[in-house]
């Protein structure tokens, strides 16, 4: 076996104390958060579940009876005890978290403390998306119900080593955005929780390629089109989020339906507009369009928001309607006619009809061709048939002619 080269092994070292250094540090800044300053007002005492919680009465005398009340009551949890002035409360549940104040013999307070009780945080669920190519976004939620004040610390690091914050968003509880990011890099998040027992943190590596996913498409319109009972026209906007770069394109996927069915009909297009041609006329449909990269990469989007509208009638089975109504009108004032309408009611779709017309007319073209192909063979045959018959006659006149000729004596 060839032994690794001197640089590979250094190489190789070098890149194992990088890892080890990046998760050295997340640790050291996890480590730091754990120090429960500025939790909650001045008073409050912060438990774990589950474990034996201590409260000590500040400004009693040692050695001093000392009398503990919970909630201004004297009874306090069961199993708690009283130890050299400090209340214990063995295996801590949620029933016992209250205000808790210590008195002296007469009866007067020497300190008074609020506990609540909770979980160490856990390792928070992190996925990470991109709307553009210029900006994406983490979001987070817990793991566990800690019932105590949480906060997050929210950085990345790049590919080149460049270490900053992700910013939250005060209004959006539980996100936090990258801005001016590179498209072509990949990114590390650390994305740490930590309430007034510790901390926990997740560390997640993401590419934009991988994570992109534009927002929904805006501006859907759905419109009848005139004269044309099975076609509707639909038009859409880019997103207001994407990159108006022409180097940034979208293809769409549309789906529609009509609103009495329940199975979608889908068609994709890159267009920004498109007309259904299979529509029902007369029946109202439902329309949506989502958006995803032009080179698929990432994920769709979600569907846009519904858009509706209803083809136009047949309009012979307009006039048909119409007629009705004009003789059912007629009769509420004069007996109805027994004679049955010689007319007959037209209910055919009038592309339909020239679908019919257009392929008996390809139909007939071809049988034309077919026909002039074979007589064409046919003549071709007999033209060689014929000329095949010609000669054996040409070669007995030059044989004959052959023959009359005078012969020419040869001289020694």
């Amino acid at each position: 076996m060839t032994p690794a080269s001197p640089g590979a092994e250094m190489h190789s070292h070098i890149r194992g104390l990088g890892r080890v250094m990046v998760f050295l540090a997340a640790a050291l800044a996890s480590a730091s958060l754990t120090i429960p300053e500025g939790w909650g007002e001045e008073g409050v005492q912060y438990g774990q579940l589950g474990t034996d919680v201590t409260l000590s009465c500040i400004g009693a005398r040692t050695g001093s009876l000392v009398q503990w009340r919970r909630d201004g009551a004297m009874a306090l949890p069961e199993g708690s005890a009283i130890h050299q002035g400090a209340l214990v409360l063995p295996h801590a549940s949620l029933a016992a978290a209250g205000t808790y104040s210590c008195h002296d013999e007469d009866g007067s307070l020497l300190h008074a403390v609020s506990l609540q009780l909770g979980h160490l945080p856990g390792v928070p669920f992190v996925s990470c998306r991109a709307s553009d190519y210029e900006n994406f976004s983490c979001s987070w939620t817990s793991s566990l119900e800690t019932f105590l004040p949480t906060r997050y610390i929210t950085t990345y690091r790049n590919k080149s080593g460049h270490v900053g914050p992700c910013l939250q968003d005060p209004a959006r509880t539980g996100t936090c955005t990258v801005h001016r990011s590179e498209f072509w890099s990949s990114y590390r998040l650390n994305i740490t929780e930590v309430n007034p027992l510790g901390s926990s943190f997740r560390l997640l590596d993401v590419t934009m390629q991988a994570i992109i996913k534009p927002d929904p498409p805006e501006g859907l319109v759905v419109e009848p089109v005139p004269l044309a009972p099975r076609r509707l026209h639909v038009s859409w906007k880019y997103p207001a989020s994407w990159p108006k770069e022409p180097h940034f394109q979208l293809r769409f996927r549309l789906q529609y339906r009509p609103v009495i069915h329940r199975s979608w009909s889908v068609v994709e297009t890159v267009n920004l507009s498109e007309v259904i041609t299979d529509a029902f006329a007369g029946l109202e449909h439902v329309v949506q369009v989502s958006a995803k990269d032009f080179l698929d990469a990432g994920n769709w989007s979600e569907w846009s928001a519904e858009a509706r509208a209803t083809p136009v009638r047949d309009p012979a089975t307009m006039v048909s309607e119409e007629t009705t109504t004009d003789v059912s009108l007629g009769s509420l004032a004069e007996e109805p006619s027994q004679a049955p309408n010689p007319e007959p009611i037209n209910r055919s779709d009038p592309l339909e009809n020239t679908a019919i017309l257009v392929s008996l007319g390809i139909f007939a073209f071809f049988v034309l061709a077919a026909v002039l192909v074979i007589a064409i063979l046919i003549w071709l045959r007999v033209r060689k048939h014929s000329k095949d018959e010609t000669k054996p006659h040409n070669f007995l006149v030059a044989a004959t002619h052959l023959k009359a000729l005078p012969r020419t004596q040869i001289l020694p």
